[in-house]
C-alpha cells in the first residue's frame, strides 16, 4: 500500500539533520575561508553556495520550521542598535571613509585577513542563511 503524498513530502530526510548539515557547513566554510577576500573565486564561491541554499529554500526540498509568534512591543527597542549601525555606516560611507573616521567594514578588514576568522564568519553566514531557507 502506498503512503499518501503529503506524509511522504513532510517526512524528515536523513541529510537534513544538524549532525549532517553542520559538518558540511564546516567544510564549506573552511574552503571559503581559504579564498582571498573579494577575489573572483571567492565571489563565485559565495554566489554558488548562497544560490544552492536559496534553491533549497525555494524548491521545498527541506521541511519548514514553524514561524515564531509575533514579537511583542518591547522588541522594537532591538531595532535601535540596527538603526544606529546603518546610520553610522551610511554616513561614513557617503562622506568618504577617512583614516581618522573609518567605516566599520574597514575596521573589520584586519580581522578578516586571517583565514580562520574569515572561515568562522562564513560559517555564521551559512548558518544564518540556512535558518532563513528553512522558514
Amino acid at each position: 500500500m502506498e503512503a499518501p503524498r503529503e506524509v511522504a513530502v513532510d517526512a524528515p530526510r536523513a541529510w537534513d539533520r544538524p549532525l549532517v548539515v553542520m559538518p558540511v557547513f564546516a567544510v564549506v566554510s573552511l574552503v571559503g575561508g581559504q579564498l582571498p577576500s573579494f577575489s573572483t573565486a571567492a565571489n563565485i564561491y559565495s554566489l554558488s553556495v548562497g544560490g544552492t541554499l536559496m534553491w533549497f529554500g525555494l524548491s521545498q526540498r527541506v521541511p519548514r520550521r514553524p514561524v515564531p509568534g509575533r514579537p511583542g512591543r518591547g522588541s522594537v527597542w532591538w531595532l535601535a542598535p540596527a538603526v544606529v549601525f546603518v546610520a553610522f555606516e551610511g554616513s561614513t560611507f557617503l562622506t568618504g571613509s577617512a583614516y581618522s573616521y573609518p567605516t566599520l567594514s574597514k575596521l573589520a578588514d584586519p580581522l578578516l585577513a586571517d583565514p580562520a576568522v574569515r572561515a568562522a564568519g562564513f560559517f555564521g553566514w551559512l548558518c544564518a542563511f540556512w535558518g532563513l531557507a528553512r522558514r
